[in-house]
């Protein structure tokens, strides 16, 4: 599969969950990590670049799952520095808490998918209007899926994967209010010393949830 936009932005959609990894994290415990994350289902990976030796995470990462379906991406990529050094690592998609432009311009100049983050309705219909079509809404907790669905009545053709406070109780409530995914941290990756059977079995539980409401959705 090529890594462009198009292929990217395909599987993002298709797999729903996005996990996100912060913190301090050995390589001898980020890809078993990893590897119990695909094997719930989510293989959509961002390591952020406020983690320890991220630039060398994501290289690892993306050399250890080369030629299969899971995707790593970096997170909170603040500036065009950021997002040069996490391409170069090989990250094949970008997440940002914030929109910046300079960064904007060069993904797309890249090919390269990047989910800035967005809070307010100008915010998303700025971004939208630059070129990206996934949007990361970001912090949605505080808010909760109401503010969700009430952003997504004017901007409806707008994808947007909420981020913050996510987990099994409710990514559905999310789903049905709009969302085409979520980005999940700390509800699904605590720590390097969390058992990994327990994360394969989050990540299951979040991935059947994509799935069966999704499936909802088709047939309504």
């Amino acid at each position: 599969m090529g890594k462009t936009i198009e292929t990217v932005s395909q599987h993002v959609k298709q797999n729903g969950i996005v996990a996100i990894i912060r913190g301090q994290y050995a390589l001898e415990k980020l890809i078993p990590i990893a590897e119990a994350l695909a094997k719930g289902g989510v293989t959509s990976l961002e390591l952020t670049l406020n983690s320890s030796d991220a630039l060398g995470g994501i290289r690892a990462l993306v050399s250890h799952f080369k030629g299969s379906d899971t995707l790593v991406g970096a997170g909170t990529v603040r500036t065009l520095a950021d997002a040069q050094a996490a391409v170069q690592a090989g990250a094949t998609f970008l997440v940002s808490p914030n929109f910046d432009t300079q960064v904007s311009a060069w993904s797309l100049e890249q090919d390269v998918l990047y989910l800035p983050g967005v809070f307010t309705a100008t915010e998303a219909q700025t971004a939208f209007a630059a070129g990206h079509k996934i949007l990361k809404l970001f912090p949605i907790e505080p808010m909760g899926p109401a503010y969700l669905k009430a952003i997504r009545a004017p901007l409806s053709d707008v994808a947007f994967m909420p981020t913050g406070g996510i987990d099994e109780t409710n990514l559905a409530t999310y789903l049905k209010a709009g969302a085409i995914g979520a980005g999940l941290g700390s509800s699904l990756v605590k720590n390097a010393d969390q058992p990994l059977a327990d994360i394969t079995a989050k990540a299951a539980a979040l991935t059947r949830i994509f799935k069966d409401v999704t499936q909802q959705k088709t047939h309504a």
